[in-house]
């Protein structure tokens, strides 16, 4: 199996932000455990959103500023559109699964923030490997 550069620098970036949003959304449902769960939930996951695409926004542009300016601009739209398909296939999976994950979590008893967390890692595991799998399949990377 071939390692793809540009597919290991994209789940490189995930990584990162996953780290980076699992900690701040732990401490925000933490802070929020005295809340209705629906909300802490709700809270926690928007809290993640923001933090996760700022981080990746900047992380990807730093990484992919370079080698953009060298393609032709229909290349650069058939790969960020392929990429944004595959972004937005894997959110829907991530969605489908923090959102119940995080509220069932909380509504058994489990800590905020370790509900939190654990719920965060089995939807990014998804979402990365959704993410991987449609970036493969439609030959983007």
């Amino acid at each position: 199996m071939k390692l793809n550069p540009q597919l290991l620098q994209i789940n490189r970036n995930v990584l990162i932000c996953f780290i980076i949003s699992a900690s701040l959304s732990a401490i925000v449902a933490q802070l929020l455990g005295d809340q209705e769960n629906y909300f802490n939930t709700t809270i926690t996951i928007v809290i993640g959103y923001v933090i996760y695409f700022g981080i990746f926004s900047v992380l990807f542009y730093f990484d992919n500023k370079d080698r953009y300016k060298a393609m032709k601009s229909n290349l650069i739209k058939k790969e960020l559109l392929a990429m944004i398909s595959s972004f937005g296939v894997g959110e829907i999976i991530y969605l489908g699964i923090r959102w119940p994950t995080l509220y069932y979590f909380l509504e058994i008893g489990i800590e905020p923030y370790l509900a939190s967390l654990v719920s965060e890692i089995i939807s990014t595991s998804c979402y990365m490997i959704s993410v991987t799998v449609f970036l493969r399949k439609t030959k983007t990377f």
